[in-house]
């Protein structure tokens, strides 16, 4: 079935298994399921692995998460923005069906097979720029940012990275140096990889009415001073930074980096593992600006929630490493490449980058509202379906953490999945898949109203 921009009872799941698209609650959150099973949890799982919900899911399809218990959930989180075309969408489940009865797994470098060079084609015809265009694939988010990191240290021969703060990159030892937030990234996990430097962001909140083209210009600063162009492999860069806090920067800010790396002959690399495949309203955030990066690290939503990401880039780039210096075992795994081709398709069938338009407009007027009437909404920012609320002390900058732990607990127990992040952990960010209807955003919006009423 479809996904339709209103909920209907029955979407989101396939024909013969659909999901009512409510919130419904017939337990407390947590229901005794969940609590079981969360007991099993400690004492079978790391402790180092944690969860943002008190509950299990059993099934999820449309806009709703259905956990053990039978409560239906609002999904405001699509598993930090991987179930871009929801949970089960059609083609995507219908895909793998597919590939599992062929086979599952060969390794493309020992036999290859169609699937892995379809993902790769379809990769090159979609992100930015028409030049000439190299892919590969691999498992997760963190390992495509190292492979970039690869590429363009073996394009360039030079050896320095450059960040920027409140960036996040992943959990891997290179990533981790990369990431800029230590606690829980970082912390205790050290030494970390050498020869990465962290420059200024655009962060138009704090940045004291700093344009985009006078903070590049403070980066650029850092850049040249503390690095050396001469010594700088890449400049790694989210268009929209996703854990760091969903902050955009100001209009030029990119560009303008963009056109300083191609001066100095520095890759610029962009991190789309959140920001890629329509959730930012259009295919690719770089798209918003017109940036052409040289490479461009894409995860998450390129696979409908199975395990892909990829490295794609320009050809003389992408070529430069040398034959088996690129790859792995599970990389392009062929199940995860028929969903990925099935997500593609989806959303390019389905118009899902406008819908991800519609998601912002909906959703910012909702905020920009809460905001006019709560000043402790310090801003309210994003692109398309990646939103979020930064929160401060009334008539100050002074981040509120606790404000935002408390209505993300608020809007948990009433049934709606909503993630906080920041640097200062003090932002709401709202990443609906873009299967959900819009009584389902405005339900989840009437939970956050409550939650933040209760809090005055």
């Amino acid at each position: 079935m479809e996904p339709t921009h209103t909920s209907s009872p029955t979407q989101g799941a396939g024909p013969h298994d659909a999901i009512a698209q409510q919130r419904r609650l017939v337990t407390a959150i947590p229901g005794p399921r969940s609590v079981e099973l969360m007991a099993r949890k400690s004492a079978a799982v790391a402790a180092g692995v944690g969860t943002t919900m008190p509950v299990f899911a059993a099934r999820a399809g449309g806009g709703i998460v259905v956990d053990v218990d039978g409560n239906h959930l609002i999904d405001l989180g699509s598993g930090i923005a991987v179930t871009t075309v929801g949970n089960a969408a059609p083609r995507v489940v219908d895909a793998v069906q597919r590939q599992v009865e062929a086979f599952t797994h060969t390794c493309f470098m020992v036999t290859p097979y169609a699937g892995y060079v379809e993902v790769c084609e379809a990769l090159n015809r979609l992100t930015p720029g028409d030049h000439d265009k190299r892919s590969a694939l691999f498992n997760s988010g963190a390992e495509a940012v190292e492979n970039a990191v690869k590429v363009a240290r073996a394009h360039t021969r030079r050896p320095a990275v450059v960040v920027f703060e409140h960036g996040y990159h992943g959990r891997t030892n290179l990533t981790m140096a990369m990431t800029a937030k230590s606690m829980p990234y970082k912390s205790g996990f050290g030494p970390f990889a050498a020869e990465v430097y962290r420059a200024p962001l655009s962060y138009p909140l704090r940045d004291g009415g700093l344009d985009g083209a006078a903070a590049a210009r403070r980066a650029i600063e850092v850049v040249e001073t503390q690095v050396g162009a001469g010594n700088l492999a890449a400049v790694v860069i989210e268009p929209v930074q996703g854990e760091g806090g969903f902050i955009v920067p100001a209009p030029g800010f990119l560009p303008a980096i963009a056109a300083w790396c191609r001066e100095h002959g520095v890759v610029f690399v962009a991190d789309e593992v959140q920001t890629g495949f329509a959730r930012t309203g259009a295919m690719f955030a770089c798209d918003h600006e017109q940036v052409v990066p040289d490479l461009v690290v894409t995860a998450k939503g390129i696979a409908g929630g199975l395990p892909l990401s990829a490295v794609t880039g320009r050809a003389e780039m992408m070529d430069a490493a040398h034959v088996g210096g690129l790859g792995g075992t599970y990389g392009g795994n062929p199940l995860a490449c028929a969903a990925a081709l099935a997500a593609i398709e989806t959303i390019e069938a389905e118009g899902l980058v406008a819908r991800a338009r519609e998601v912002e407009t909906l959703m910012k007027a909702r905020l920009h509202a809460l905001q006019a009437a709560d000043p402790r909404v310090g801003d309210v920012r994003g692109r398309g379906a990646m939103l979020a609320v930064e929160l401060v002390v009334a008539g100050t900058l002074e981040p509120d953490a606790a404000l935002a732990k408390q209505v993300a607990t608020a809007a948990h127990r009433e049934g709606v999945i909503v993630l906080t992040c920041g640097t200062h952990g003090n932002v709401l960010r709202f990443l609906p898949p873009l299967s959900i209807g819009d009584d389902l955003l405005h339900d989840a919006l009437d939970v956050l109203d409550a939650a933040f009423a209760a809090t005055r």
